[in-house]
């Protein structure tokens, strides 16, 4: 029976907006990890069947299906295909499960599964003003919740209501995330999973680029109490306990146990099982929840029997509520920080958070580890990973 195993994940550093990635073009920076992956591993690229990239923002640079262009820029044959995502900021834990399903089913024998964002260049939300083509999702969707657009910062007022989460533990989190990010960087946790880019500055100068940009050390309760919410003026939710606006790009070489051992590759993880799930789209951000819930049920394993959480940090009150839900141990979700802190290219987060979990379940011995985010319109994937 096939089975999909990861050989090895690799990602950029992540950088903040405006900051050291902001003037490479997507396909470049997508193209860097793509050959970073074949440097790690000895991967001939013309034995890869597809390349599954996850981007939310396809338009201007990030348009023409980025996973097509990116396998061309990195100088790949030109029978390698690429096929771009679009599961919002899920898209590229999607891509790892499309190119999982593909090679379990025997469409793939190797797949690469990754993503990119350059929210920098390409601001989130840019595809639906693009243009005077209606409104966006529709008149049906609209009318069947009585709203004009979804808004993520009022979904997660709304959990941060439902679940009693006040701003002060969101605050909290925040600081705690970018604590965890700072100490998993200075003790070099990040080093074996980030390939290293060669950035031009705004002055034109050049220099590598290797450390995530969006990690703020000394930061405090009170500073963080003084911030305003750029989404209502009762809102408790601020630039101190949501993500980050930022751009990077990651990716995983996916085949099969015994493809990997006629290539002479050691697996780091299996995966084990890989869901998908709706919730509600008004409050947008709930998904994690009954995501969990599904993978843990098809997987037949435990809270308890799970390492590590990678429980995307898209604001506070999501992996706060998630975690009040399942009453997993807090110390296990995102052990070196999360995207508060690292930050959050939503097209290609899910293949980051990926790379992370991975390399810290190998680094620590552990198990098993379950991974979830939230999606726009209400949706999630749940992935759990086997160490080998």
């Amino acid at each position: 029976m096939r089975d999909a195993v990861i050989v090895d994940a690799v990602r950029t550093p992540v950088g903040k907006r405006d900051g050291a990635l902001s003037r490479m073009h997507a396909v470049a920076v997508s193209a860097h990890v793509l050959g970073a992956l074949t440097e790690r591993t000895g991967l001939k690229p013309g034995l890869v069947d597809d390349v599954i990239w996850g981007c939310v923002g396809t338009l201007g640079m990030q348009a023409g299906c980025i996973a097509r262009s990116a396998v061309l820029a990195a100088g790949w044959p030109e029978h390698v295909p690429g096929v771009t995502v679009d599961r919002q900021c899920g898209s590229s834990q999607q891509a790892v499960h499309q190119a999982a399903a593909g090679v379990i089913s025997g469409q793939y024998d190797i797949a690469v599964a990754g993503g990119v964002e350059m929210m920098s260049v390409v601001p989130l939300g840019a595809a639906a003003r693009a243009g005077d083509y209606g409104p966006i999702y529709g008149p049906q969707v609209l009318g069947r919740y009585n709203i004009d657009r979804y808004d993520q910062g009022r979904g997660a007022q709304m959990i941060a209501d439902e679940y009693g989460i006040t701003r002060t533990e969101m605050d909290r989190h925040g600081l705690d995330s970018h604590a965890r990010a700072a100490a998993a960087t200075d003790a070099g946790r990040f080093t074996g999973q980030i390939a290293p880019i060669e950035v031009v500055d705004a002055d034109g100068s050049t220099r590598i680029f290797d450390t995530d940009e969006g990690i703020r050390r000394g930061g405090t309760l009170d500073k963080l109490a003084t911030l305003p919410s750029p989404f209502a003026e009762d809102s408790d939710i601020t630039a101190g306990n949501a993500s980050q606006v930022s751009d990077g790009s990651a990716a995983l070489l996916v085949t099969t146990s015994e493809i990997a051992r006629r290539h002479g590759w050691r697996p780091m993880a299996r995966i084990h099982t890989a869901v998908v799930t709706g919730t509600d789209p008004v409050t947008i951000l709930k998904g994690p929840i009954p995501a969990t819930a599904l993978a843990l049920k098809k997987s037949g394993l435990t809270l308890d029997e799970i390492g590590t959480f990678e429980i995307n940090e898209a604001f506070a009150s999501v992996s706060l509520a998630w975690l009040r839900e399942t009453g997993a141990d807090y110390a296990r979700m995102n052990p070196n920080g999360g995207a508060m802190a690292i930050g959050h290219p939503v097209g290609g987060s899910g293949a980051r958070l990926m790379t992370t979990m991975v390399h810290h379940m190998r680094a620590e011995g552990l198990r098993y580890g379950l991974q979830s985010m939230c999606e726009g319109g209400g949706m999630a994937n749940a992935t759990i990973l086997e160490l080998l």
